[in-house]
């Protein structure tokens, strides 16, 4: 149960069906395979064995895809790190992973050699360009790959439970961990999704978000598990993706939802242009109803949305049960179950909030190095997620909020979300994110940040009366709005709430 030999696989039965198209690269599976192998290779000529962690600061590149599977063909761990690290948090997440690698492009060697005096665990030579630059103390990917030929390297000594790579959590609400993850758990992930997204050989999957996000998996496992055609962009660009999916017929895209209302908003977009598409996946974030409508009305019948955790559980709505259950985000899929908790741990009827938890086959051995935190997020094999929900009498999941954004104010419990669907609806308001700020007479009180439509203007006392006169409860009244040019986020593309907070308190 090695990933890495499902391409050895479509290398042998399919060589000649387009892999990968990244760049100006349109590689076969045959072509790619061999590239994957020549690294595959080189890593073992470095002397790195099963078990060694290989760490990555690196954008979207075709040589990202290929250590991620160059690892999976020798048992090594991958492990992708956040563009968006400084220093510090560079040399803490190398160290905690004990990596002995790093492979970098020349962007990241000034905060590499600000922190690399404090990272021990790097082997000598271990700092590793892709990008073709020549540095002295770093080594060169190409000089790696071009010494080893492209034959399978032996993989009989790597097993399903073995760790294919480590995850750090984006850090939404905090220091990340790194969430730890098997072959068996992403092989699960390219069958479960690839039968709950209809992915086949024949599907071309364009993907536009950062790959060191685990949320990338989603569709990017499916692809590779199907033998699909599978399409990176360097980041997203509405123009860029939307003439992607045209030129190259695309059927199979995911999205967050600040992707999406920047396609929906953006002036090349139509839906004729799109009309290959058989799905359009919004996760990540929950997308507000306002551009549900929208883009179902102009996109009918490929929407779905998928609510999940890194840690392993997730709910899809299927594009078949959108219609009946739009605010819904879905059930679990087949081997997953869910449960709706209290804070006593007992199961609660349908149409009562409580902690959504799960269970199901991509769910993480534990948290690396802190069993700790792992026995408080997994308790009698049921994963709690922190994030409030509720079913209904079918067994839809409803997203209430996340337990750490849930506003309490005056001892009333105050769910942000109900506030952002109001709120969007405005015509000036283009993304909203509401938090709550300390308040000497109920505690805590709502306050909105919102980004404005381009063109658009509205003062923001206006704005605050124009929410505060919609809102269902006195309680949901907005303290306070601010207007700003963008929100802080991180790499996954999710707003940080808790910077917000600290900036506008």
């Amino acid at each position: 149960m090695n990933i890495g030999s499902i391409f050895s696989r479509h290398a042998k039965y399919r060589p000649n069906h387009p892999a990968v198209i990244v760049k100006e690269h349109r590689l076969t599976y045959f072509q790619f395979n061999f590239r994957i192998n020549q690294l595959a290779n080189g890593l073992l000529g470095l002397g790195l064995q099963k078990g060694d962690k290989v760490a990555t600061l690196l954008p979207n590149c075709l040589e990202l895809l290929e250590i991620y599977w160059a690892c999976a063909k020798t048992g090594i761990v991958v492990v992708p790190l956040s563009t968006m690290l400084r220093a510090n948090a560079i040399q803490s997440l190398v160290n905690d992973a004990n990596a002995k690698i790093v492979f970098l492009n020349s962007d990241f060697i000034p905060p590499i050699n600000e922190s690399r005096h404090k990272i021990h665990s790097i082997q000598s030579k271990g700092y590793i360009l892709v990008d073709g630059k020549r540095f002295e103390g770093f080594g060169n990917y190409s000089d790696l790959t071009s010494q080893y030929d492209g034959s399978d390297p032996d993989t009989s000594i790597i097993k399903g439970s073995d760790l294919f790579n480590i995850m750090y959590s984006s850090g939404t609400t905090g220091m990340p961990k790194g969430i730890m993850l098997t072959h068996d758990i992403r092989i699960m992930y390219g069958a479960c999704f690839a039968s709950a997204f209809r992915i086949t050989p024949e599907s071309i999957v364009l993907h536009a978000g950062a790959v060191i996000f685990n949320g990338a998996f989603v569709d990017l496992m499916p692809a590779v598990f199907s033998g699909s055609t599978y399409i990176l962009l360097e980041s997203f660009d509405p123009q860029t993706f939307i003439e992607t999916i045209r030129r190259e017929k695309v059927t199979h895209v995911m999205m967050v939802p600040a992707q999406i209302v920047a396609m929906l908003n953006h002036p090349s977009f139509s839906p004729e242009k799109l009309s290959s598409l058989e799905m359009i996946l919004s996760l990540g974030a929950p997308l507000m109803m306002e551009s549900k409508e929208e883009l179902t009305t102009l996109l009918p019948g490929i929407f779905y949305e998928l609510y999940g955790l890194t840690e392993g559980f997730v709910t899809i709505l299927d594009k078949y049960d959108y219609p009946e259950k739009p605010r819904s985000v879905g059930t679990p899929t087949p081997l997953f179950e869910l449960k709706i908790m209290d804070e006593q741990g007992m199961e609660v009827a349908s149409g009562q909030v409580g902690e959504i938890c799960g269970k199901g086959p991509i769910q993480m051995t534990g948290y690396h190095n802190r069993p700790d935190l792992t026995k408080k997020a997994v308790i009698d094999g049921w994963l709690h997620s922190g994030d409030l929900g509720y079913v209904d009498e079918d067994g839809f999941l409803y997203l209430v909020d996340r337990k750490k954004d849930m506003i309490v104010s005056g001892g009333v419990n105050v769910y942000p979300k109900d506030i952002e669907e109001i709120a969007i609806k405005h015509p000036c308001v283009n993304e909203v994110a509401v938090f709550g700020i300390l308040d000497e007479k109920w505690g805590e009180t709502p306050c909105a940040a919102v980004t404005l439509l381009s063109g658009k203007k509205i003062k923001a006392d206006e704005l605050k009366l124009w929410i505060n006169s919609r809102v269902d409860a006195s309680f949901q009244r907005l303290a306070k709005v601010v207007t700003l040019d963008e929100f802080p986020r991180n790499v996954a593309g999710k707003v940080l709430k808790r910077e917000l907070r600290k900036t506008h308190k």
